[in-house]
């Protein structure tokens, strides 16, 4: 009986863990019950009807020592709890001391509706009322403005009377957009047995009858960067802010908080901002079947991912011979690479997009050492050396030079005039800017040209055998998981493109793999192969040793 691979093995535990990771997260959907009649039922405050109204104040302090330090903003009466409802308010700008401190904060209460004879200001002093405070001023980094290069453009404002912040500094924003929480659950729940984290929501909220409470905070994952807007208003002038209540069952409140700490947990690894908000924007953008099979299909990903770089790296590793595969394509997949690589720094792209492409960069940078045998002689000043190629090699460099000549008079053409009309009629934030930018429009919109070679060198050899097939699949199963992303994650619009470009270029190679059919008797074409060339000599010294034999 043959044992499993280390692969099968691997992969195996990895979507085991998947599972268990996405039926957790369902379970938090499904509280403990308990029967209404039972003394060991905590009961909620909502089962009994009440009638609410919210309350939006405004302050300085984020502490609340009186109600003489709120500002009236708004009250919402007869609250239902069973919609979604937002408003927009007009708020008055402080001063330039209170907006670098960040000391305009909004406070929220949901209360009972006054009695007759009592002032509504009064109930959120009442046992029964929530509170929910958020910041309305935070410092953040601004984007770059782009400007035309050439000038003669509205945006070709001289950086010297470019905006504060434009050097990279922190400068006050004003939160456009505040989204809350609140718990509308009329179900019990048991006293024993119940899950921490429910306990820890409940339990310190309880009213004088001990029915837990409405819980009320703010939506953090719904707390976006596109939500700040910078403060261009001067002081005592006023910026619309909108608030957005939203009722929550005890699942998806639970499901919040747990996305919250592990959003926690990546801030203190090191992630930045820009990586949390595209996190928040696939848990929030989503709907929550949506996001499970994302969640599921992005641990496929990178389990793919993991597999492609290892098969690949396998492949070439144990080649000695490159017969059969185009050099051009490989040094342009590297060279692309690093293009992509830079442009997308430069677009300051998440680094879920980032640091795969990163890893991608210097194995192909690896591959051109390989394909072109070059070697470092290390000393005071290193040196590359370039081996010797064997006649097949040479066979398959004249095809691949014969379809890059054909190429070259279409792709060099559109890629100057592309990069002509982006001076003139696209600003950029730099000269570099546009040169990477220019450089990468080329790679993806003419990139699948430089795929064709390999093709062409497939069609006049007539095989497929020498390309590593399982690397190969591994990578258009991401690809077709690509698919997916380009409509989850923030990425540049060319990059998006040019995922669905590979789609086409990897169905012409399995259509030349049908056509070429590669003899099944062999366990592993590749490997065969790559074996046959590590150990056997090169078909024209084989031919002058049997003619030397006989």
């Amino acid at each position: 009986m043959q044992r499993p691979s280390f692969t099968l093995v691997l992969s195996g535990l990895f979507l085991a863990y998947i599972l268990h990771s996405l039926w957790t997260i369902a379970s938090l959907f499904l509280p403990p019950t308990c029967h209404e009649t039972s003394k060991d039922c905590i009961q909620s405050h909502l089962s009994t009807k009440p009638k609410l109204q919210f309350l939006l104040y405004l302050s300085n302090s984020a502490n609340i020592q009186s109600q003489s330090e709120l500002k009236f903003l708004g009250r919402w009466k007869d609250l239902d709890l069973t919609e979604a409802k937002e408003e927009q308010y007009a708020v008055t700008i402080p001063g330039l001391a209170q907006q670098r401190a960040g000391t305009l904060h909004l406070h929220a209460f949901v209360s009972p509706m006054p009695p007759p004879g009592r002032r509504y200001q009064d109930m959120i002093s009442s046992p029964v009322a929530v509170y929910a405070r958020a910041p309305l001023i935070e410092s953040h980094v601004p984007q770059t403005e782009a400007f035309n290069l050439l000038g003669g453009d509205e945006q070709s404002a001289p950086r010297s009377s470019q905006p504060p912040g434009s050097d990279g500094r922190p400068v006050p924003h004003l939160r456009s957009h505040v989204p809350l929480l609140v718990l509308a659950e009329e179900a019990g729940l048991p006293r024993k047995d119940m899950p921490a984290d429910i306990a820890a929501m409940v339990a310190q909220r309880l009213s004088p009858e001990g029915r837990y409470l409405p819980l009320l905070r703010v939506d953090q994952l719904s707390t976006r960067v596109k939500h700040l807007t910078r403060i261009t208003a001067a002081p005592g002038e006023q910026m619309n802010v909108t608030v957005r209540l939203e009722p929550a069952r005890l699942g998806k409140m639970r499901l919040w908080m747990q996305f919250e700490l592990g959003m926690t947990s990546m801030q203190q690894l090191g992630f930045s901002a820009k990586d949390l908000d595209e996190v928040k924007g696939i848990f929030t953008e989503t709907n929550m079947v949506l996001l499970l099979v994302t969640m599921f299909v992005s641990a496929v990903h990178l389990l793919f991912d993991f597999l492609a770089f290892k098969n690949d790296i396998e492949f070439w590793r144990r080649r000695s011979s490159f017969a059969g595969l185009s050099t051009k394509a490989v040094l342009w997949r590297a060279f692309s690479q690093v293009v992509v690589f830079l442009y997308l720094l430069d677009e300051e792209t998440s680094y879920l997009v980032i640091v795969p492409m990163g890893i991608g960069t210097v194995i192909e940078i690896w591959k051109v050492f390989k394909a072109f045998h070059i070697s470092i002689r290390w000393g005071l000043v290193p040196r590359l050396s370039f081996g010797a190629r064997t006649s097949d090699e040479l066979r398959t460099a004249a095809f691949d030079s014969q379809s890059m000549t054909y190429l070259s008079y279409l792709l060099y053409p559109l890629c100057a005039a592309g990069a002509v009309y982006s001076l003139l009629y696209t600003p950029h934030k730099s000269w570099y800017s546009w040169c990477i930018q220019s450089v990468v429009n080329g790679v993806y919109a003419f990139g699948f040209l430089f795929m064709l070679p390999q093709l062409f060198v497939n069609y006049k050899l007539k095989s497929v055998a020498h390309l590593p097939w399982r690397a190969l699949m591994y990578k258009a199963f991401n690809t077709f998981i690509d698919d997916l992303f380009a409509f989850i994650i923030t990425m540049p619009t060319a990059h998006r493109v040019a995922c669905f470009r590979d789609d086409l270029v990897f169905l012409v190679y399995l259509y030349q793999r049908w056509l070429y059919p590669v003899d099944k008797s062999r366990l592993d074409a590749a490997a065969s192969f790559a074996e046959s060339s590590e150990v056997s000599p090169p078909p024209a010294e084989t031919q002058a040793q049997q003619k030397k034999q006989q």
